[in-house]
This record gives C-alpha cells, sequence and structure tokens, in this order.
C-alpha cells in the first residue's frame, strides 16, 4: 500500500527530502508557514538553489505525488524539518520544533510514526513523544501491551548531507536511526530503507542525536585548527597555504583550509548544543567555537586596517554564501565581515554573490552595490574573497594588478600584493 507523509517544513532539507519521497512512490504533503514559498511548490518551482531540485519538484507536483500546503495533513508518516537555532548566549531554540510537532497532533492517528530530522540537542526527540502523550489522552508511545492498539512511534533520523549534492547524498549516505524504543527504531528503519541505498544504522534516540551534533563538532574543531593556524601565520609572517600544503605531506596529517571564519545552520551551531548541556565537560569544543567565531572579526580589522591607508576605498566583496557554489547565507562568516564593514561606512562596496538577485536586507545602504565580478574589481582598491565560489576562477592575475587582495580562501595564490595571512 502506497503510504502518506507529511514533511513539515519545505526548507533546504524538507524540500529535497518530499521531492525524494514523492518520486518514490509516498504520497507526500508538504507544509510550509510561508504562502508564496507554498504556491511556487505547488506551481513546479523552487525557492531555493539546489543542483537538480527544480526538475525533482516540478516532476513530483506534475506526478500529483507533491502537494504543499500551509497547514499539516492526515498523513501515516511525518517528518519534522524545521530550523533548530539558537537564542541569546547561543541557547538552543525547539520554537519551531515545538510548533511543528504541536501542530501535527490533532492529526495523528494510532500507528502513525513520527520522525524529527532537524539537528537538536539530545532529549529532544524523547520531548516529542511527551509532547504528543500530554496533548492526546487516547493516545500513548509506550511499549506495553495494553497500550499497543493506539501507539505512535517516535524517532530520530538526522540528515548529514552536503549543499549542492543534497538529492543525491539523501539516496548514497548512510542513515542513523535512533526510536524512543525498539518498536520505534524498526519502523523508521524500514521506511528509510525504501528509499536510502546507504547503510541503515540502528541505535537509540539519544545516541543518534549524539551522533549529529558529534559529527559537527568534530568539524568545527579541525577548522578551528586550521583558523588559529592562519592567525599564528599572519602574526610570525608565514604563508599559512604553503605551511599547511607542506606539512600535510606527512602520512598521518591532515589539515584543512583556514576560511574567514564557519558557517552554514549545522557546523556553526551544532557545537553550541553539546557545550549548553555539558559545559564544564565540552571545553575543547567551546574554544573552538570562539576560534571561528572571532575569525570573521579579524578578517573585518585586517581590511578596516589596509583601507584606512587609501583616500575614499573601494572594496570588492566576493561571496555571501556560507561555502562555495550555493545560495544559502545562513550564519555565514562573510555576511558578517560584510554587514560590519558597511556600516562603518569607510569605504564603498561591491558586492558579488552570483547565486542570489537581491542584496540581503541587512546590506541595503546607499554605499553597498550588488555587482558582477568584472564591475567590482575593475573598480576596487581592495579585492576581498570571501568564498571560494567556481565562478570567480573567471577573475584572472591581470584583472588584480595594483589592487590589494585579500585572500580568505588561498584563492588567489599567484596575485599580487595578496594578504595571505587571513
Amino acid at each position: 500500500m502506497v503510504k502518506k507523509v507529511c514533511v513539515m517544513g519545505l526548507g533546504y532539507i524538507g524540500l529535497p527530502t518530499a521531492s525524494l519521497l514523492a518520486m518514490n512512490g509516498f504520497y507526500v504533503h508538504g507544509v510550509d508557514v510561508n504562502i508564496h514559498t507554498v504556491e511556487r511548490i505547488n506551481q513546479g518551482e523552487v525557492h531555493i538553489t539546489e543542483p537538480d531540485l527544480d526538475l525533482a519538484v516540478q516532476s513530483a507536483v506534475q506526478s500529483g505525488f507533491l502537494r504543499a500546503s500551509t497547514a499539516p495533513a492526515e498523513a501515516d508518516i511525518f517528518i519534522l524539518a524545521v530550523p533548530t537555532p539558537f537564542k541569546e548566549n547561543n541557547k538552543p531554540d525547539l520554537t519551531y520544533v515545538e510548533q511543528a510537532a504541536k501542530a501535527i497532533i490533532p492529526f495523528l492517528r494510532p500507528g502513525n510514526l513520527v520522525i524529527l530530522e532537524s539537528t537538536s540537542p539530545v532529549g529532544t526527540t524523547e520531548q516529542i513523544g511527551d509532547w504528543i502523550v500530554a496533548a492526546r489522552e487516547d493516545l500513548s508511545i509506550s511499549e506495553s501491551l495494553h497500550a499497543a492498539y493506539n501507539r505512535i512511534f517516535v524517532s530520530y533520523c538526522p540528515e548529514r548531507v552536503l549543499p549542492g549534492q543534497i538529492l543525491r547524498e539523501l539516496v548514497e549516505n548512510d542513515r542513523i536511526i535512533g526510536g524512543i524504543d525498539e518498536a520505534s527504531t524498526h519502523w523508521t528503519a524500514d521506511f528509510y530503507r525504501r528509499f536510502v541505498k546507504g547503510a541503515i544504522l540502528e541505535t537509540n534516540a539519544r545516541t543518534a542525536e549524539m551522533a549529529k551534533l558529534t559529527e559537527n563538532s568534530f568539524r568545527d574543531v579541525n577548522i578551528a585548527f586550521a583558523n588559529e593556524l592562519s592567525l599564528i601565520c599572519d602574526h610570525l609572517d608565514i604563508d599559512v597555504w604553503e605551511l599547511i600544503r607542506l606539512a600535510n605531506h606527512h602520512p598521518r596529517v591532515n589539515i584543512l583550509q583556514p576560511g574567514p571564519g564557519v558557517g552554514g545552520h549545522c557546523i556553526a551551531v551544532d557545537p553550541w548544543f553539546l557545550v549548553d548541556a555539558a559545559p564544564e565537560q565540552a571545553k575543547l569544543i567551546h574554544t573552538a567555537r570562539i576560534v571561528n567565531d572571532q575569525k570573521p572579526w579579524y578578517v573585518v580589522e585586517k581590511v578596516l586596517q589596509l583601507a584606512a591607508k587609501l583616500r575614499s576605498p573601494v572594496i570588492a566583496c566576493l561571496g555571501l554564501a556560507f561555502k562555495a557554489n550555493i545560495d544559502d547565507l545562513r550564519e555565514s562568516p562573510s555576511m558578517v565581515i560584510v554587514e560590519h564593514l558597511a556600516k562603518t561606512g569607510l569605504a564603498t562596496m561591491y558586492v558579488v554573490e552570483p547565486h542570489i538577485e537581491q542584496l540581503p536586507d541587512n546590506l541595503r545602504n546607499e554605499n553597498v552595490f550588488l555587482s558582477d565580478a568584472e564591475e567590482a574589481v575593475g573598480k576596487a582598491d581592495i579585492v576581498l574573497l570571501l568564498v571560494n565560489h567556481e565562478a570567480f576562477r573567471s577573475i584572472s592575475p591581470d584583472q588584480l594588478q595594483e589592487k590589494i587582495v585579500v585572500d580568505t580562501r588561498g584563492f588567489f595564490l599567484l596575485a599580487p600584493r595578496v594578504e595571505v595571512g587571513v
């Protein structure tokens, strides 16, 4: 029997997941609070940039297997794929998860499966079960025999995908499945095996939640090491890119590349969930977060020092996204840098981000212009490379002659007058 899936949240994870499920024969009812997003999806269009997603959504909608709405509906399986940001003082904010969970409660029926995919603090999946039981006395999450006839299954299955490769990795990557009990784990694993080719790794909910936070904290700590090296090298007048290239010739050393900071909704956020849960134990993770969060301000100070030496400086800012070749600006260190530079009013700024059509609201002022790379570099005194988009490879060394190049990614290693120690 074809099952119906209700996907709560149609963003960078929810929409690709919904389209993938539809292509695999599930009837999908997608839910998003943004009416314009819903209308576009129902027209077979997408509101985010991701390779092949437009074709997948168009096909899913035209086939009748995908429909979007602003409200949930009855289904066999409910997937929560909503944001989990943090509040002041880096405290986890579960507002969207709670809203999504409570929104589906009236539509739940015995035998339904509720899956949380949003990256969340340890214990969140169990909390969803508690919310369900508290609101619906006729439903249970207990394994006891007397409650078997009216029980709900609740699990956690974190996404582990790379922007730019989401549709492929949703299918090919291994998935961790953690239920609030063995039955929940079993039925959730059975569901994912219908469309995932990677290994299905079964555990409990708390371990699955911790695994996702651990993966991204591991990456954050390693990036912090590279970023701290870049600061040390700048202080000691050493080319950090050359240093890392040489050090990585050691058979057991693989240092990552430094950058202007760490962005995105995962690596820049998830470690704080562990710090919040165990502040006395997560000291290394906490320090790595501080190093990476401070790196954008180091870049800002570097650029301001250079701009202060010029009369009426013009800065070309290349890239706003949190990583290369995507349009995702969430938690982007490039955004922090450009916004702060703009607020100083010290320079005229030409911003180049080939994956967006207009500047974000926080960057709109009389000194900031959205531009293409040729115009921005041509007019600039300072070229600030923030994101290593493939589109920027068309910038030739000749275009950078007589420019001050601040390269936070090691992208223009052969350019003249390059400030590489950031």
